[in-house]
């Protein structure tokens, strides 16, 4: 028994508690009551392995917390995992839940992380948005009552990301208490804070209840998702490279290359119109402009001419490559470029030889009109027989051909999720077996090619998560690659995540043959993974060469980007400016760069660089200006201009 003045760990429903509540389980007697005890704890090195779910992996130092809990009527066991990342500042969060009682449970809420504060003097930050308009920056007081974002569209989706933070209501970028919260998950979830009478503040991160629930037999056991939280004394900066750290160390997977490939990806620039010819004219363009691969998108294969048919069959479009795909695939690679691939695993069209074959391998509940969305329905991938002909078509399909690089797409929501292949009282299992079928098929093209990049991506930033970061090196940003929009969308992407995952591309091929428009949409796009989408072979002989030399650049300050601590300077949702800095641990070099939204009156803007040692000195290497430490503390100058294209950047190498 928990009565709710009391700060508590994790607690079950109708329990005395009438707080948000992390577990509801239904067991044999009909009711929901659920009330854990206290039982044991053991400390070990190491943690548990949650077997079909992505989660953080360790080093020598990691060591975990087990707590066990029980309720004695039910039989019902529920263990507490807290995984100490201790040089990152990171403690992750799991739970596992036993029936070992004789009658079958049911879980009807599973929530992965509870932290109780003794306190509400805090804002929430979270990141909202649609499509095209993903991860915008939202900083709201608490107030009495719940506040929650959430998902319920099958997807992490670009509506709410997973992400939460609270700070004090005075914390800024390097000052105040800031606690950061995020789920390692790309599904259905609930981030729920509550604020009760006495002023303490519950924060919860989990599946939640909607669209999920999950039968438990007697000895069987639920394992739920990883969650992780940070805490920071130092303001918002420091949450955000905890988690970035955290990130790059634990999530990501390694790198296949020793640099990050710059791409020309030609979908932005010729859509479904590709063939065998038209590729290898992209080719021949990227290799005289230093791209290092061509990724072939969306268009190759079935009868695919259009987004109305064709997904579902894998094979190879023989009236666009007729020799087949590894003849083609060769030939990009006399080249001496790398090869990529766009595939949508997850999807299907009603026109397609596989909706035809089996139509009751979609999601769907029976006795519905299915519900198409962007001409498309999806597949149920937690069906074993659905992920079997996946496995054996790509398979196939890919014998003996040098990928290097897969872009995998997923290009709607969930709607009417029901399974055919499972009865009427799993239908509510059928989310979560979903993702679990989609991990799998993820883990499969791991180990299947394991010297293959993987970009993954969701009508742009619909499943920009931690999940998906486990088996994928980046994901695409977004859709919308204008570069004022892409300012905000990169802004609030790197409150949580790195620049590594994020893949940012240089669009419009007319606007890029200006050169100061092509010098802003390339500095916006230097804040990630640097790409193209342009009519490559269409281009200027300026304009290529511009190319060649913007990717110069992007190599010799990769590691920076990818790898460096990052500092932000200007918040472009409270000003009309981004800047930000990428720094090594040293402060040996930094990357300085401003990106001015829109036309504005000039004035003068002062960018500091606080970390800075004011007796050394710095080299720009950019301008070949030299400058002091102090000079960086109290500001480089900036001018802003009656212009929508003004950026600059700095490139500072410490020399004394």
């Amino acid at each position: 028994y928990l009565p709710d003045y009391c700060l508590g760990e994790y607690n079950g429903f109708d329990s005395g508690d009438y707080r948000a509540y992390s577990l509801k389980i239904k067991n044999g007697n009909g009711d929901s009551c659920t009330v854990l005890k206290y039982q044991s704890y053991r400390i070990f090195k190491g943690r548990l392995e949650l077997v079909g779910l992505p989660n953080a992996d360790i080093d020598d130092n990691t060591e975990t917390l087990e707590l066990t809990l029980f309720d004695e009527v039910t039989d019902i066991c529920v263990k507490l995992y807290y995984t100490v990342y201790s040089e990152d500042d990171v403690i992750s969060r799991y739970v596992t839940i036993t029936n070992n009682g004789k009658e079958k449970a049911t879980i009807e809420k599973c929530m992965s992380l509870m932290l109780d504060l003794p306190d509400c003097n805090y804002d929430m930050i979270s990141l909202y948005g649609g499509t095209q308009n993903e991860r915008k920056y939202q900083r709201v007081p608490l107030h009495h009552g719940s506040q929650s974002i959430f998902s319920r569209r099958g997807f992490s989706s670009p509506h709410f990301n997973p992400f939460i933070a609270l700070c004090e209501k005075d914390a800024t970028q390097t000052k105040g208490n800031v606690y950061g919260f995020n789920f390692v998950f790309s599904g259905n979830f609930l981030d729920e804070v509550e604020v009760d009478q006495h002023n303490f503040t519950r924060v919860q991160i989990g599946l939640g209840s909607d669209n999920f629930s999950w039968g438990l037999n007697s000895n069987e056991t639920f394992v739920s998702p990883e969650a992780v939280m940070t805490f920071s004394s130092c303001g918002i900066d420091r949450m955000t490279r905890n988690f970035h750290r955290f990130t790059r160390k634990y999530i990501l997977p390694a790198e296949p290359f020793e640099t990050r490939p710059v791409v020309i990806n030609p979908w932005e620039a010729v859509r479904f119109d590709i063939d065998e010819k038209l590729m290898l004219e992209f080719a021949k363009s990227a290799k005289e402009t230093g791209i290092d691969m061509l990724v072939m998108d969306d268009g190759w294969f079935g009868e695919r001419n259009s987004s109305f048919a064709g997904l579902g069959d894998w094979f190879v479009n023989k009236d666009k490559f007729k020799n087949g795909l590894k003849s083609f695939v060769l030939k990009v690679k006399e080249y001496g470029i790398k090869f990529g691939i766009w595939i949508e695993p997850e999807m299907i069209n009603e026109d397609s030889n596989l909706f035809r074959a089996h139509p009751e391998w979609c999601l769907r509940c029976k006795d519905r009109e299915m519900m198409e969305s962007r001409n498309q329905l999806v597949l149920d991938m937690g069906n074993p027989d659905v992920l079997k002909y996946l496995k054996e078509t790509f398979t196939e399909t890919f014998k003996d051909i040098p990928i290097d690089y897969f872009k995998w797409d997923a290009n709607r929501h969930s709607s009417q999720v029901g399974s055919m292949n499972l009865p009427k009282e799993q239908q509510g299992e059928t989310a979560h077996r979903y993702m679990l079928g989609v991990y799998d098929l993820l883990d499969w093209f791991r180990r299947q090619y394991p010297n293959a990049m993987m970009e993954t991506c969701s009508s742009g930033g619909g499943r920009y998560d931690l999940g998906m970061m486990k088996y994928g090196s980046m994901i695409w940003t977004s859709d919308n690659t204008e570069p004022h929009s892409r300012i905000k969308i990169q802004y609030g992407s790197m409150i949580a995540y790195p620049a590594a995952t994020m893949s940012c591309h240089v669009t419009e091929h007319t606007e890029c043959e200006d050169p100061k428009k092509l010098n802003y949409r390339w500095q916006v796009a230097m804040g990630g993974a640097l790409g193209y989408e342009l009519l490559l072979p269409k281009a200027s002989k300026t304009l290529k060469e511009n190319i060649k030399q913007q990717i110069k650049i992007y190599h010799n300050y990769e590691d920076l980007i990818l790898r460096g601590d990052y500092y932000s300077l200007l918040n472009p949702f409270e000003t009309n400016y981004s800047a930000y800095y990428f720094a090594d641990e040293g402060y040996e070099r930094i990357l300085l760069t401003f990106l001015q939204v829109d036309a504005e009156k000039p004035k003068e803007i002062l960018l500091k660089v606080p970390e800075t040692e004011e007796n050394a000195k710095y080299i720009d290497e950019f301008s070949g200006i030299e400058y002091s430490g102090k000079n960086l503390c109290d500001g480089i100058s900036v001018m802003t201009e009656d212009s929508d294209c003004n950026s600059k950047m700095w490139a500072f190498k410490k020399i004394i």
